[in-house]
């Protein structure tokens, strides 16, 4: 499948332009440069913590209807994931009524050492904390998720976006790990007023919401995974799950790779049971390459992480049968043809360009 990403990102251009000048009411800001960044303040201080954005986040536009938040991966490349975004928003004619963000993890811990603006947080560089809300390296009181609450209150202010309905927040990889779990916690998202959808792409692990994991039948090691499903285009299901051997992997079920132990960042304090009720009650929806089936591109091989299949999309489709089979959960699973582990691919395949922009 050819996409020719350079003669789209020439005609978005051609067609809106790409400065955040004073024409920028008027039509988006689709250049990954400084000139589409702005800066979310946080905590109620002088934290702030920088967003790539299509429109401006502080001025009132009434023809804006949606909302994409797109996660970066584990690279932290969030100039990138606004571009891939900002393409499929070209793709789907969405550009003109959808604000597009993209929040930037920066860290000035090494070996990430981000060059970072005043006031500008410090959040975690390497490990699980950004990606499952861990607290930021500048700032115990503040986490990752918290970056995400605030954005939501700000979409939702009928000051600035009187019509805005419907805000996606979308990742892939370990943008995906950090969905998934912030749909399993957030704390605003039913109470802003407007609708909030969670697309979840190709995470290397997810927080399991009880003790089992899936029993490997035939497919248990990544070679044959990849021999039994690289052709296959339609979703799994019918595993088999029974509790773990702690034994064989102690921290298997630790957060994030489980529940237990969340003693510290934003899902402190919050009941199992209410992150297993928002796993059923809350719009997600599994997006899981139909090659994404090896050991590539930043994936977990941990122990913990191998516990739950051997492959990402293994652990996708064994991960989403458990919470529709034991939880009740319905959220739609889709293998997305011809893509491996490739945010681009996934997110402007024509079949989801429709999940990203939903129409009222």
């Amino acid at each position: 499948m050819i996409r020719p990403w350079g003669l789209l990102a020439g005609l978005a251009l051609a067609l809106f332009g790409g400065q955040a000048t004073a024409q920028a009411h008027a039509a988006p800001c689709l250049t990954a440069t400084a000139a589409c960044t702005e800066f979310v303040p946080l905590g109620g201080g002088a934290a702030r913590s920088l967003v790539y954005r299509t429109y401006a986040l502080d001025r009132a536009d009434p023809r804006l209807t949606r909302a994409l938040i797109m996660v970066h991966g584990a690279l932290r490349n969030a100039d990138h994931y606004f571009r891939t975004a900002t393409a499929a928003g070209f793709l789907d004619g969405a550009l003109g009524d959808t604000l597009i963000i993209a929040p930037a993890f920066h860290s000035a811990a090494a070996p990430c050492a981000d060059t970072l603006a005043p006031h500008e947080v410090s959040w975690s560089c390497q490990g699980d904390s950004w990606r499952s809300g861990g607290a930021a390296a500048s700032d115990p009181d503040l986490t990752s998720f918290d970056l995400v609450d605030a954005l939501l209150r700000r979409l939702a202010d009928k000051s600035l976006f009187p019509n805005l309905k419907t805000v996606v927040i979308a990742g892939h990889s370990a943008g995906g790990q950090f969905v998934s779990r912030y749909e399993m916690s957030s704390r605003v998202a039913d109470t802003v007023g407007v609708k909030v959808r969670y697309v979840i792409a190709n995470p290397s692990s997810y927080a399991w919401p009880a003790p089992t994991r899936l029993v490997p039948e035939g497919v248990g090691s990544p070679g044959a995974a990849h021999a039994a499903w690289k052709d296959e285009a339609t979703a799994h299901g019918g595993f088999t799950f029974a509790p773990f051997d702690a034994a064989k992997v102690p921290d298997y079920d630790l957060w994030p790779y489980g529940l237990e132990h969340r003693d510290g960042g934003y899902t402190r304090g919050m009941s199992d049971e209410d992150l297993r009720a928002h796993l059923v009650g809350r719009d997600a929806v599994y997006l899981l390459s139909q090659v994404d089936v090896l050991p590539l591109g930043g994936f977990d091989a941990s122990p913990e992480a191998m516990a739950q299949g051997a492959t990402r999309r293994q652990r996708g489709e064994a991960f989403v049968d458990y919470i529709h089979t034991h939880l009740g959960a319905h959220s739609p699973v889709m293998i997305v043809p011809e893509c491996g582990h490739n945010d681009r691919c996934v997110f402007t395949t024509a079949s989801v360009l429709p999940i990203l922009f939903p129409r009222p």
